[in-house]
């Protein structure tokens, strides 16, 4: 089974219904039928929450990550692999670190990141993304 990550931009883009929402609609709606695999690293769920937080409250902010927790969304605690893969791609130049999460941890799972974030071009030699219009 093909298995997606997803990061900050692509779950923020479905909650707030802005560009993309329907395509990341699209793959929880797979993901619950067991056609696809969704995966997000516990950082961008970190990156979700204070993106929230800042805007409305703690609170909003723990109920949008309680939603994500129930979803069809695997949640991956970061090892030491994983976090010296994002350290590299942080290390190669101008992309968040929680991004870099992201793309390290597409490129354990030999998967797709789901974004629309242009940080992402950058790596876009070294991990496969699907671009959110």
């Amino acid at each position: 089974m093909e298995t997606k990550i997803l990061d900050a931009f692509a779950l923020m883009a479905f909650f707030h219904d802005e560009p993309g929402a329907e395509t990341v609609e699209e793959l929880m709606l797979a993901a619950e039928q067991g056609v696809v695999k969704l995966a997000i690293c516990v950082v961008n769920l970190g990156e979700i929450w204070y993106s929230i937080s800042r805007k409305t409250s703690p609170e909003s902010a723990d109920h949008f990550v309680q939603e994500i927790q129930g979803m069809a969304i695997e949640i991956v605690n970061p090892d030491w692999s994983l976090t010296r893969q994002a350290a590299i791609y942080k290390a190669k130049g101008n992309i968040s670190y929680a991004d870099c999460f992201a793309a390290a941890l597409a490129k354990a799972h030999d998967s797709v990141i789901v974004t629309g974030d242009k940080e992402f071009m950058m790596l876009a030699n070294e991990v496969k993304i699907e671009w959110l219009k």
